[in-house]
């Protein structure tokens, strides 16, 4: 006789077998449903991630258009301006007396001035374009650097005068020589010392003054330009030198630059391997400090200086 207690329906034990095997399905299925969800959950974390990102290039790509449009309509200002200025001075000595020799010499004056910011404003558009086509490389000569600065200041006589202020320029050099023979680009170097100048001043009260020091020793370049003006909030001393940045505060339109000349000087000092800085206090006025280290280039040849131009014809 059989134990009905221990012998068991083979119709029953498959049965059982199918509820594991449908148990262990129900399983996995669980598993893989919490992988997908976790997944799909990433998904929409990863999505909200690059909508926030999208929404700052977005917010960026705005900015950066109102900028741009900006600096269209502030540089069309400064080019046409000169532009006026210059042929209505032209007319005004037409038609003066032939014995009012004081006034036509004033007038030729102020069109050799207007000629001259014409010209600086050029110098910094055609030199950002070229920046932006990859196509500026450091021309390394044997500068006279004290010579160099003395023909910046010569050229920039007639602006200093018109706000009557005073420049005081210094060499704390201590070795003169080593300011007669410093392996650079004369026409970089130019460039930024001419941005940093016409800078201050046009954020220079009246009647005030200007350092302009400078110093070369132990194989590096180190100048400063500051001024007693206007001077910059912390948060535009942060952006002054992206592309199109300017500061408001206070100058009238005519003194405020296209924000392109600081821009241009950054540039320039990525080619050069050097850098600057700014200490600025809103009411006490600004200085930018540069860097700039000797190439270590061999050069034989010394770079030409002139006190009649700013910039010659074979510039850029």
């Amino acid at each position: 006789m059989k134990d009905t207690n221990t012998m068991e329906n083979p119709q029953s034990q498959e049965l059982r077998e199918g509820d594991s095997c449908s148990r262990l399905t129900d399983t996995e299925l669980l598993e893989e449903l919490r992988r997908r969800i976790t997944r799909s959950n990433q998904t929409v974390e990863e999505l909200t991630q690059l909508n926030v990102e999208l929404r700052e290039v977005n917010k960026k790509l705005e900015e950066s258009e109102s900028l741009k449009s900006h600096f269209i309509s502030n540089i069309t200002n400064e080019i046409m301006n000169p532009f006026t200025s210059i042929l209505g001075l032209s007319r005004a000595i037409l038609s003066v007396d032939k014995e009012a020799w004081k006034k036509v010499i004033q007038m030729v004056a102020l069109i050799h001035a207007e000629a001259f910011s014409l010209d600086f404003q050029f110098r910094n558009i055609f030199f950002a374009a070229k920046i932006e086509a990859g196509e500026q490389s450091p021309e390394i000569l044997n500068v006279d650097m004290l010579a160099l600065v003395d023909g910046l200041l010569d050229n920039f006589r007639y602006e200093v005068r018109k706000k009557r202020l005073r420049v005081n320029f210094h060499d704390d050099s201590p070795s003169k020589e080593a300011a007669l023979s410093f392996k650079t680009d004369p026409l970089y170097v130019r460039l930024i010392m001419a941005n940093l100048l016409n800078n201050a001043i046009n954020f220079s009260f009246e009647n005030n003054e200007i350092d302009f020091a400078m110093c070369i020793k132990d194989g590096e370049l180190v100048f400063s330009v500051k001024d007693y003006g206007v001077g910059m909030p912390e948060e535009m001393q942060k952006k002054i030198f992206d592309r199109f940045a300017r500061g408001d505060n206070g100058i009238n339109s005519v003194n405020r630059g296209h924000g392109l000349g600081l821009s241009v000087s950054k540039a320039i000092l990525d080619l050069l391997e050097g850098s600057i800085t700014v200490e600025s206090a809103l009411g006490k006025g600004s200085c930018f400090t540069v860097r700039i280290p000797e190439s270590d280039m061999p050069v034989e040849g010394f770079a030409a200086e002139s006190n009649e131009i700013f910039f010659d014809e074979e510039s850029f």
